[in-house]
């Protein structure tokens, strides 16, 4: 007989366990399963580009947000944590998958550019903490099963600076991503690639943060020196700095 449950954290891991070990792209777990991915570099695969998101690059060029401490949250092969730092910011790095993270360095040290890469959980005690200035985020929410919203909400409010901002992108309903219900996802059949996101909810899951920016990202052509995919949201929020009061979360959307 287990009786094993008397946190959060404890509720969390039961809840991860509910998904066949094959579905499981966000826990510690799945590093194998990333590996595979990222194994062949030469794949056809959008985000393999050593181009930074057209959002990232529209932000800065706007000045809706400007270099500090950065965290790029699943950064894959290095991409936007590459351009980050040309930009002058100071790059922590974090992805699951050691073959990502080497990619990663070996793309940083022909670059020549100083970024710190951890290879691990961005959700474990030991990640890098902040405080940060951004976090950039391209392709990681959309991966989690909806219990560790919990855990990414409360990743953002320890490590991100009062004033901070979160920038987003994620898939967007009706062009890429599953569309069931919440609930419905735990009935065995996984995450089916990742979770489609309406505007509406993705208002409401940030409802504690002020909404800078959000769209459909534009589709960039090969020959752009940006990544752009129309599948995709992007969002830019900000962390009330404390001087402020930060909106209501209200209904959740159906």
């Amino acid at each position: 007989m287990n009786r094993n449950i008397r946190s959060v954290d404890d509720v969390l891991k039961l809840m991860d366990s509910l998904f066949a070990p094959e579905a499981d792209r966000w826990t510690g777990d799945a590093s194998g399963w990333w590996d595979g991915f990222y194994a062949d570099r030469s794949k056809p695969v959008p985000f393999f580009v050593a181009k930074p998101d057209e959002n990232l690059v529209s932000y800065l060029g706007q000045g809706l947000i400007a270099p500090g401490r950065a965290l790029d949250l699943g950064c894959g092969p290095g991409r936007n944590a590459l351009y980050l730092a040309s930009q002058g910011y100071e790059v922590d790095a974090v992805d699951l998958s050691p073959g990502a993270i080497a990619w990663a360095e070996e793309r940083a040290a022909e670059a020549g550019a100083d970024i710190r890469f951890h290879r691990g959980d961005a959700f474990a005690e030991d990640a890098p903490a902040g405080p940060y200035d951004l976090i950039h985020d391209s392709g990681c929410f959309h991966h989690l099963p909806p219990h560790r919203r919990i855990s990414y909400l409360a990743l953002v409010e320890r490590a991100l600076a009062p004033g901070g901002h979160l920038s987003l992108t994620c898939f967007a309903s009706g062009a890429m991503g599953s569309e069931q219900p919440d609930a419905d996802l735990y009935g065995g059949t996984g995450l089916q690639g990742g979770l489609a996101y309406t505007p509406e909810s993705l208002r409401w899951i940030f409802s504690g943060m002020e909404e800078i920016e959000l769209r459909r990202m534009r589709d960039e052509p090969a020959e752009s020196p940006d990544f752009g995919e129309d599948f995709l949201w992007t969002a830019l929020f900000r962390k009330p700095d404390g001087h402020g009061t930060a909106p209501s979360a209200g209904r959740a959307p159906r």
